[in-house]
Order: structure tokens, then sequence, then C-alpha cells
């Protein structure tokens, strides 16, 4: 069996969301450099964990952790690409490390260029949608940085208020949360 054959069929398994503007699908390899751009600027990373790194080859490892997140959980990050050009521009989904992790986290990050386009709010939405509706959880989580006015104003606009303090290995983090009542009072 071929590796695009493997990979094809693992692949086909992962949903794909559309919304007005954008795709959500799995990543793929080839993607590698539109996500090291995006990873490589220093504003992007500043409130993720994250050192700016660019390398292909750190971009390429990436993906194939958001791909095995998928397979081992049933759920995970998509890129985000707009339809108009059918670029790469972000990533959205969940994370959930399962030990000393708070629980499904719902997470968004985009091309700087892109900013203030709503991309993250509209591929957020989709994305807490589909997990509600999917994975039947009860709650899920965002954790930002308390200095991340965007992402908690996205975190608003997808239904979230805060939750409480968390202390993550790469500084102080907060826990925005939408509980399925919550939810279904939205939709």
């Amino acid at each position: 069996m071929s590796t695009d054959t493997a990979r094809d069929r693992a692949i086909a398994d992962i949903p794909v969301l559309e919304t007005e503007r954008l795709i959500m699908r799995a990543m793929r390899t080839e993607d590698a450099p539109a996500l090291a751009a995006i990873h490589g600027d220093e504003e992007t990373m500043r409130y993720i964990g994250g050192k700016a790194s660019a390398p292909l080859s750190a971009s390429v490892e990436r993906i194939l952790v958001y791909l095995g997140h998928w397979i081992e959980h049933g759920h995970g990050k998509w890129g985000v690409y707009e339809k108009a050009s059918g670029r790469l521009v972000g990533r959205t989904g969940y994370l959930d490390l399962t030990y000393d992790w708070p629980g499904l986290e719902l997470g968004w990050t985009f091309l700087r260029e892109t900013w203030g386009k709503g991309y993250a709010t509209e591929s957020a939405i989709a994305a807490r949608d589909w997990g509600f509706r999917t994975l039947g959880v009860d709650r899920i989580l965002s954790m930002i940085h308390p200095e991340n006015a965007a992402s908690m104003a996205v975190a608003r606009r997808v239904g979230e208020t805060f939750y409480k303090p968390f202390a993550h290995p790469s500084g102080e983090q907060t826990l925005w949360s939408i509980t399925r009542p919550e939810w279904a009072a939205l939709v």
C-alpha cells in the first residue's frame, strides 16, 4: 500500500466543514509552507505558548500531530482555507491531551494578514457546533492568555464566558467555556 493511499484513507474520516467563506478540512503535509508562514510570525505566536518558528520540518511534524490527534481522539485541528483563494489561512479545532489537560479545548490561530476579517469567529462557531452535535460533550473550553484581548473577543462571540484561571507550563492562562445548555440557547 502506498503512503498516499494510507494517508488518503485516514484523511477521508476527518470531517470537512464549510462556512460562508471558509472550508475546514484535514491539513496535508503539502500545507507545511503555509503553516510555517503562520507559525513563523512572532505576533501570531505571542500568546499561544510557542516561539515563532518557521522551519518546514517543524510544520510537517505539527501537521502529523494534528492528523494523529484525529486518529487517536476522533477530533482535532482543521486547516482553515479561504473559499475564494483556496489558501490555508489558519487552523481551528480541538485539542485534548488527556493527561494534565483541562478538557476539550477549542482553539484558533490565523495568518496575521487575515486578522480582523472574522475568520476565527466563523471557523470557531462551526467547530463549536460540530463539537456539541457530533462529540456529545457537555462543555467546550478555550485556553486564552490573560492579555490576549482579541481571542477573548472571539470567545465571547462564540458564546464562551470566563471559566477559571489555569496554570499551564508556558505560564498562566485563562479558561473560557461554553456548556451544552448555553450552546443550545444560542442555536
